[in-house]
């Protein structure tokens, strides 16, 4: 029998119900409803839930309804700011008008989002160091926080958002003075912290969220209130930030900040005391000689830093300079709140790069990331289900959706990776009506997947093809930035359609500019391949190089690999084939985002037809008409209007 909860919600979405009566044109999906029975049992039967819904399912009126007609406490928990800020700003307040409902809502950022009063007065005070540039953001800065209700720095809008300012006017755990702050009543962070702890219904993202309960576990901060629900959306990304917080990191750009905070501390605080300078400066040449040895060597597993005489050498010669300098200012201790602060930040910092590169965790993977100007280095648990078991406690209950969770029809990857074994597992496909709104091909005559001039060739002739036919209007989603730099250079002069290349401006803008030109080709790699909504006639082709396995070089991979191994399991289809489905759906995800859509996707890798685990890729993907005719795919693009 269907609880009262459910039977209300069902109601909200019948043809009587407040959507019928308050927006324009709604029609029933019966998939939407099921979703919300689905979301509304979970929280009144007080069990967790897994839960794709296919694009077009329209999943987020399906959870809001139930969690705010439910009375209890709820955090929504999303994959990015901008469904954040869309869920707090627009959906939200509207379905509060429609089912006139008096809830109180509230939006957390991450602490860095807020203005820190303190910090901002600290920097006014020394206005008279810095450049003109620098004042005149600083001033505009000051007096938008007069002007401020939440401190939001989203909403500064006179200054621009990579202002070198914004960075240290706004509030870190390391400068937070807490209670004995003279300004802690008008707090900015902690007053989000407090309207959060009012409100029944709090939108948060998966950062914020994962931060918050392991600094809770480890007693350090509580953000966030012990809600009675938490619904994850965007859940396909939970896993890696799983890893990714139940891992550490240290970034050479962390190292290089601190040391020169401790300069600026000798100088200004403890000038008696050269030796500090001194051994901070000694500190700088070891990072610089690490950080270019790392370069130079191009590597991305720790391991074989270790098993190199020169890499070896330098990583302990920077381990060791950060020790000697965390000894001497050890003698220092209680002279200056910044001095102790920077003390125990430094001797954290050298204790875990000692616990890296001595490598000992056997359940772990140790990698390098290269960015632009830093060195990464990422210790990542092999299997999170553990941990994930004791963070998603019995006294909340758990929901997990997103349009790309299944494998194979299954839910089981995703389950056992967040070691949510004994969730209630739902898969509701799309509404739209596949085999007449997209066709799938994969062309004939494709030669092996790889990065040689033929395979390059190849892939820029079925390109430029698809762009005629489409007049534009295409997306061009790559594995590697290599392959995309190749592909983009041979479009240049090849396509009379404009190139939105990524790198050339940042993704928002990129994608403006597609919209706003209307038969551009963007050409993107992994960040494009989720988290863009591009409907109507504006996009009608999405080209994919080739399926998007994991590099078998992935140190993570390798050690997950090793692993799977050692409990007699394939690593192959147990870790990679499972990664490479999901994220393929991802891509595929792009091209139908509304019933009128009509498009085609292209993938230019024969594996999906010619090898058994295509099949897989295949069962998880939309029913969209497929053919290996690349022909057929043009005509149809041209019927396109």
């Amino acid at each position: 029998m269907s609880s009262r909860l459910t039977q209300s919600v069902i109601h909200q979405f019948s043809e009587h119900g407040a959507l019928a009566k308050n927006v324009h044109n709604y029609h029933n999906r019966q998939s939407q409803t099921d979703m919300a029975v689905a979301v509304s049992e979970a929280i009144s039967q007080k069990h967790n839930l897994i839960l794709e819904a296919g694009t077009g399912v329209g999943k987020t009126f399906a959870y809001l309804i139930p969690a705010l007609v439910s009375g209890k406490q709820v955090v929504i928990s999303t994959g990015s700011k901008n469904l954040q800020e869309q869920l707090f700003l627009k959906d939200l307040p509207a379905l509060l008008t429609m089912l006139d409902v008096h809830v109180p809502i509230a939006l957390l950022k991450g602490r860095n989002n807020y203005l820190c009063q303190l910090r901002l007065e600290s920097q006014m005070q020394n206005a008279s160091q810095y450049s003109d540039n620098y004042i005149d953001d600083l001033l505009k800065i000051n007096q938008w926080a007069h002007l401020s209700k939440d401190g939001d720095i989203g909403n500064l809008t006179s200054v621009a958002e990579h202002s070198e300012v914004i960075p240290s006017v706004v509030s870190t755990k390391e400068s937070c003075t807490g209670k004995k702050c003279e300004h802690f009543d008008v707090c900015f962070t902690r007053k989000a912290r407090l309207r959060a702890m009012e409100a029944k219904v709090v939108v948060v993202n998966h950062h914020l969220f994962f931060a918050d309960r392991l600094l809770k576990d480890t007693g350090f901060a509580e953000l966030l209130p012990d809600p009675d629900v938490v619904i994850f959306d965007e859940a396909h990304l939970v896993p890696d930030i799983c890893i990714n917080y139940f891992g550490s990191h240290i970034s050479s750009r962390e190292i290089d900040t601190l040391l020169n905070g401790i300069i600026k501390l000798h100088k200004t605080v403890i000038r008696d005391s050269i030796q500090i300078e001194q051994l901070a400066q000694r500190g700088l040449v070891a990072l610089s000689e690490w950080h270019n040895a790392m370069y130079d060597n191009q590597v991305s597993d720790w391991r074989s830093v270790l098993a190199n005489k020169q890499l070896a050498t330098v990583s302990w010669s920077l381990q060791q300079a950060l020790a000697d300098l965390a000894k001497v200012m050890a003698h220092h201790l209680g002279r200056d709140d910044q001095l102790d602060l920077a003390f125990e930040q430094l001797h954290e910092l050298a204790q875990k790069l000692q616990d890296y590169f001595e490598c000992k965790d056997m359940q772990a993977a140790y990698s390098v990331e290269l960015g632009t100007r830093f060195v990464m280095l990422r210790l990542s648990p092999i299997n999170v289900a553990k941990q994930c078991q004791q963070l998603f406690d019995d006294k909340t209950r758990w929901i997990f959706t997103s349009a790309t969770l299944q494998v194979n029809r299954s839910l089981g990857h995703f389950a056992t990776e967040l070691g949510l074994t004994s969730a209630k597992q739902v898969i509701l496909d799309s509404p739209f009506d596949y085999p007449n709104q997209a066709m799938f091909c994969v062309p004939r005559h494709l030669g092996k997947v790889g990065q040689s001039q033929h395979t390059v060739k190849q892939l820029v002739d079925v390109c430029i093809q698809a762009i005629n036919a489409a007049q534009g209007r295409t997306f061009i989603l790559f594995t590697s930035h290599h392959m995309l730099e190749q592909v983009a250079s041979a479009l240049q002069g090849r396509t009379t359609y404009p190139l939105l290349v990524q790198g050339q401006a940042s993704k928002q803008s990129l994608l403006n500019k597609f919209r706003q030109l209307g038969n551009a080709v963007l050409l993107g790699t992994s960040s494009f391949w989720e988290g863009v909504d591009v409907r109507g006639k504006l996009l009608s082709c999405v080209i994919i190089d080739k399926l998007p396995f994991v590099s078998p070089d992935d140190a993570l991979y390798k050690a997950r690999a090793a692993n799977a191994e050692r409990q007699g399991l394939d690593p192959f289809s147990h870790i990679s084939l499972p990664q490479a489905v999901i994220s393929l759906k991802q891509g595929v995800g792009r091209l139908i985002r509304d019933e009128k859509d009509r498009g085609v996707l292209i993938l230019c890798d024969n594996r999906i037809v010619n090898r058994a685990y295509g099949q897989a890729f295949i069962n998880s993907l939309p029913p969209m008409h497929r053919t290996r005719d690349l022909d057929s795919a043009i005509q149809f693009l041209k019927q396109i209007p």
